[in-house]
C-alpha cells in the first residue's frame, strides 16, 4: 500500500464509522421507543440512565461501524482467480482399484 493510498483508506473507515454510529442510534432509538425488554422503562426511571444510553449507542455503534467497514472492504475485493475458463478437453481415465485385505 502506497503513502498516497492510506488518506484514502482512513476517510473510508471514518465514513463507515460515521454510518454504523447513526445506525445504531436509531437502533438505541427504537429499542428504548418499542420498550424491549423494559430497557426503555429501566433507562427512564434510572438516575444515571444517561450512562446506560450512552453505552448502548456506543457500544452499538462500533460493532454497527466495524460490520460496516468490514462489508465495504470484502466488496471491494478483487478477484485473484486466474484459472482457465474455457472448461477444454475432459478425457475419462480409468483407475483401477486393489484391495490389501484380500490377498
Amino acid at each position: 500500500m502506497t503513502h498516497d493510498q492510506e488518506p484514502d483508506l482512513m476517510r473510508l473507515y471514518l465514513r463507515h464509522c460515521a454510518v454504523g454510529f447513526v445506525i445504531a442510534a436509531v437502533f438505541v432509538a427504537m429499542l428504548l421507543w418499542y420498550d424491549v425488554a423494559r430497557l426503555g422503562s429501566l433507562v427512564a426511571n434510572s438516575d444515571i440512565g444517561w450512562l446506560a444510553l450512552f453505552l448502548l449507542w456506543f457500544f452499538h455503534g462500533t460493532v454497527f461501524g466495524s460490520v460496516q467497514f468490514a462489508i465495504s472492504i470484502m466488496l471491494n475485493a478483487q478477484d485473484d482467480d486466474d484459472d482457465d475458463q474455457s472448461g477444454g478437453q475432459l478425457i475419462p481415465i480409468r483407475v483401477t482399484a486393489g484391495s490389501r485385505r484380500g490377498r
